[in-house]
């Protein structure tokens, strides 16, 4: 009989020892780190990231599955926009939790609407399988509370390279607004180039900001230098003409 505690104690301790496992395997990659590995099968043939060869930003989105309204409503938006990603030196990646054959066959049906009263369009992004959902996994979007694949709804932008530069997640029944998500990509590549900030609702082509002097003094030496691309609204809100 003694034996029965122990058992339990095993069995318990074991659950534990899972759960805590399955928590550090769908842990949320932070801005900062580097963007998790995969290979997995696409509409599109066999994809590896990061390719060592690339030297473009990329932007996963990520679906719960095939078929579904919101989803397919955002990758039409997506199509309609991948010329103005692609000239922003962007690749477009689509991650759905169903298989290879379905996402083919989501794609084609979403190449024959007429959406917004816009032309069809062909859909040249690859729509990734996760079927094993090794990558929602990696990426931190299998909850350890959720039983289900609702919570794939994440976006991240990555540079060319592979740090994560922005993390976006949505709920099922919202649809995501890639227009902000265009504007975000270009605030992070002027920001990148320029090394400034960009303001609350900044827009390309309005002006930027310059990291906050951090004395009142260090302030003083900018008003020194008489820049004319530089003015200021206090001692630490300075902008900055591009």
């Amino acid at each position: 009989m003694r034996k029965i505690p122990a058992i339990i104690f095993a069995l318990v301790f074991s659950c534990t020892l899972i759960k805590a496992q399955e928590s550090s395997t769908t842990r949320i990659p932070l801005i900062g780190e580097l963007a998790p590995g995969f290979s997995a099968e696409s509409t599109l043939g066999p994809i590896t990231f990061p390719d060592n060869s690339n030297s473009k930003w990329t932007i996963f989105f990520s679906h719960p599955a095939d078929f579904t309204a919101v989803c397919s409503s955002e990758i039409l938006e997506l199509a309609a926009m991948q010329s103005d990603f692609e000239k922003l030196n962007t690749r477009i990646m689509i991650i759905s939790t169903d298989a290879v054959s379905s996402h083919i066959e989501w794609v084609k049906s979403l190449e024959v609407i007429k959406y917004k009263n816009r032309d069809p369009l062909k859909i040249r992004f690859p729509l990734i399988s996760d079927k094993s959902l090794d990558i929602s996994r990696k990426y931190g979007m299998i909850h350890p509370t959720s039983s289900t694949t609702k919570d794939v709804r994440g976006v991240f932008i990555i540079d060319p390279d592979n740090k994560i530069e922005a993390i976006f997640f949505y709920p099922m029944n919202i649809g995501r607004n890639i227009e902000e998500i265009k504007r975000t990509l270009v605030a992070l590549q002027t920001a990148l180039k320029y090394d400034v900030l960009t303001p609350a609702n900044w827009q390309p082509g309005q002006d930027v900001m310059i990291p906050s002097p951090q004395t009142a003094t260090e302030a003083d030496k900018l008003i020194e230098k008489n820049n004319p691309e530089l003015y200021k609204l206090n001692w630490y809100m300075w902008f900055k003409k591009l």
